[in-house]
């Protein structure tokens, strides 16, 4: 198999693992509406290098990782879930960045942004699950037993993940400008009731 035919089917598979919206796409949307384009994107990027962890894993076949977080699934979520929470809470609580008052230090920095969504999707050890189940339906198992081939499909996949982070971060900032103060309120508001509500469910389901 041709490297840019798995480089391309690697872009695919990180696009198919990034796109579908679950908290860290929310996350992203609301540090872009508050902050810009480059917290928004230092976020995106976090995951995005996640992603190309959790596919290297998956894809060379590091068992004993796999394994391991697969065995403290519960401790990750748990984490997960409320790392979340307090993220959802702060955002109900602090309103939009740019509403008057709010003191120029509340912006997060891009490497702080970067860290907690790259924490955020490695506490989630079903997407190994997923690039495995991904992996299989492209017929890309082979590929992955071999350093050079499977280093340019693990490469494919971030930089997929990536570029979906970078359309997310750069139209959410476009939209960004032409929103009122009032619409603002309410996407922060609504942002962050869906990440506290994300975060209240995986502590519920760990709970019970």
């Amino acid at each position: 198999m041709g490297y840019l035919l798995l480089f391309v089917q690697g872009l695919g598979v990180g696009l198919a693992i990034a796109v579908p919206v679950g908290p860290v796409g929310v996350l992203c949307i609301s540090r872009t509406l508050r902050h810009g384009l480059w917290i928004g994107l230092a976020s995106g990027l976090g995951a995005a290098v996640a992603d190309g962890v959790y596919g290297g894993i998956a894809g060379f076949g590091v068992s004993w990782v796999a394994e391991f977080l697969i065995a403290y699934q519960d401790t990750l979520r748990l984490l997960g879930g409320a790392f979340l929470l307090v993220l959802g809470l702060r955002i109900l609580a602090r309103g939009p960045a740019h509403e008057a008052g709010q003191p120029a230090w509340s912006e997060p920095r891009p490497a702080l942004a970067f860290a907690s969504c790259f924490f955020l999707t490695l506490t989630n050890p079903m997407t190994i699950l997923a690039f495995v189940a991904v992996f299989a339906g492209f017929g890309l198992v082979e590929a992955t037993t071999r350093i050079g081939t499977g280093v340019v499909l693990v490469l494919g996949v971030f930089l997929g993940s990536a570029f979906w982070w970078l359309a997310l971060s750069g139209l959410v900032a476009l939209l960004r400008g032409r929103m009122t103060p009032y619409i603002l309120v309410w996407v922060n508001r609504v942002s962050g009731a869906i990440l506290t509500g994300f975060g209240g469910g995986m502590l519920l389901v760990f709970l019970l």
